[in-house]
């Protein structure tokens, strides 16, 4: 392992890079007029800036590195891979070959599909991410692993700049069955539109009706007054067949390409300049996680 960790510094090393990757994503475009910088008046400053999202067509995906107890869960990851692929939309994923991350991530390197992970470096000194559900400790996420030496692997210093890294290289998002990381990342990016960081959609496949929890959480919070109404399309659903005998072979790669290429956006119910520093500077950096 210590062998292995001194190559892996090494390696990091070269290059101006975090990881292997020689791609850099596009950066926003941002305009500044000196006179809205001012603290004082926080709400002047949300019209000053016209953030320009860069152009892509790579989504990322949010699931779980553990499989699941029910087939349904594999093949959907499995249908939706191939249909980024044959979409022309490369994956934007955590990184990593195990449970879903694995099933989706080699649908889309099957069908000739391009794929970009995501990763902080205290998991691939690790070895990579435990399976929660059965307590396994494997190395899931390798560099140039066997079968997957076309993976671009990103490697970062934090979640936190894990996330962002992977908001910024995406147009959207796409969430399929996983744990507590799973339900905070598709959270997140929906509160990060909601307060008006991006505009993007957030797309739950809802395999075996996995998502139905987050709908009723959604729907009690505006309930009970705690979310606008029309921010319950933040989090847009796909469902499939009534009889969940048949989600194994459903189609949730072409379903959630529909959703996709027919989303509108909710305007953001929060304005604020999410580039303004508190020393008065500005950053092109939306997310700050550089």
């Amino acid at each position: 392992m210590t062998h292995g960790l001194s190559a892996l510094s090494s390696w990091l090393q070269r290059g101006p890079t975090r990881g292997h990757s020689t791609k850099a994503p596009a950066r926003a475009t941002t305009t500044t007029r000196t006179d809205a910088l001012d603290i004082s008046a926080p709400f002047n400053v949300a019209m000053t800036f016209q953030n320009k999202e860069p152009e892509t067509r790579a989504v990322t995906v949010f699931c779980g590195s553990s499989k699941g107890n029910h087939p349904a869960y594999l093949k959907a990851a499995q249908s939706l891979g191939k249909a980024l692929a044959e979409s022309k939309r490369p994956l934007v994923y955590g990184g990593g070959s195990a449970g879903i991350m694995g099933a989706v991530s080699g649908a889309v390197l099957e069908h000739g599909g391009e794929v970009t992970g995501v990763t902080p470096y205290a998991m691939v000194a690790a070895g990579g991410e435990v399976d929660q559900s059965q307590g396994i400790h494997k190395p899931h996420i390798q560099l140039k692993e066997k079968g997957r030496e076309k993976v671009e692997t990103i490697v970062v210093n934090s979640m936190h700049e894990r996330k962002a890294e992977m908001a910024k290289r995406s147009c959207g998002f796409i969430g399929l069955p996983g744990g507590y990381g799973t339900f905070e990342e598709v959270l997140e990016v929906a509160c990060w539109s909601q307060v008006g960081i991006h505009s993007k959609p957030v797309i739950v496949l809802n395999v075996r009706g996995f998502w139905n929890p987050l709908r009723e959480l959604i729907r009690n919070g505006i309930r009970e007054g705690f979310i606008v109404a029309k921010n319950e399309q933040l989090v847009q659903f796909v469902e499939g067949p009534e009889d969940h005998a048949e989600h194994e072979t459903f189609d949730w790669g072409k379903a959630a390409m529909e959703t996709l290429d027919h989303w509108q956006g909710v305007q953001a119910s929060h304005f604020y300049n999410w580039h303004l520093r508190k020393d008065g500077r500005t950053e092109e950096d939306a997310l700050g996680a550089s």
